[in-house]
């Protein structure tokens, strides 16, 4: 299997040496740019994995973030935020745009590592395949296919982050159902450290929006959680 190609966007030019050395040893291909700029004036597609700073130059890595969530070629890389912003709003807004994983600064590489690891076997699948009818659940003129990680409202394809997907897929794979809070978690974060009710709550409303007529078929019961209803 090909290696996985990771890029570093830092403007710490030591930071991303010693990430870069790290992370080859592991066994990725590795990629380090030095601004938000620099990282858009290469072939961002083609990356598994983005280690990404925040507060770098005139465009964040926020900025940048917004920017790659916007495109269909690059909405579904897997984005993990290291900065030295380490207050819970600041890793709440990066959870929120839909990265996979926060670290704050300084951190250890060992953790880092460790992280890189986890989201890629998260995130991971082979895209070779063709979707069998186990792949594609629908829903009226909803229709999401869980190979390809493609949503369509109506037959025009609509950009979820990756968090909005998997929430997505769950309660549709569980109509009729009320999840709590908790389960969610747990079926969508798993093992990640940071998972708060309001980001559970941010990303099931700003997917209602996306998804027009059929975001009103997500049910809140207060005090228990959400649903996907007919």
């Amino acid at each position: 299997m090909s290696k996985y190609k990771i890029l570093v966007v830092d403007d710490e030019e030591s930071l991303c040496e010693i990430l870069k050395f790290n992370l080859e040893k592991e066994g990725y291909e590795v990629t380090t740019v030095y601004s938000a700029e620099e990282a858009l004036s290469i072939d961002i597609k083609e990356m598994n994995l983005i280690i990404l700073d925040i507060m770098m130059g005139e465009l964040s890595g926020f900025g940048l973030a917004r920017i790659l969530k916007k495109r269909s070629e690059t909405a579904e890389i897997p984005i993990i935020f290291c900065s030295a912003l380490d207050s819970e709003e600041d890793k709440i807004k990066g959870l929120d745009m839909g990265a996979d994983d926060y670290i704050a600064k300084p951190y250890s590489i060992a953790e880092v590592m460790a992280r890189v690891r986890s989201v890629l076997r998260r995130t991971q699948r082979s895209t070779s395949a063709e979707p069998s009818q186990d792949d594609v659940i629908r829903y009226d003129g909803l229709e999401v296919n869980t190979l390809n990680k493609r949503c369509f409202v109506d037959g025009e394809e609509i950009q979820l982050t990756r968090k909005e997907f998997d929430i997505l897929t769950l309660l549709l794979s569980n109509r009729g159902t009320i999840l709590s809070r908790e389960q969610i978690m747990r079926q969508v974060w798993r093992d990640e450290v940071i998972v708060l009710d309001r980001t559970i709550d941010v990303n099931i409303t700003r997917m209602r929006k996306k998804l027009r007529q059929y975001g009103n078929h997500i049910i809140t019961r207060t005090g228990y959680g959400y649903g996907f209803e007919d």
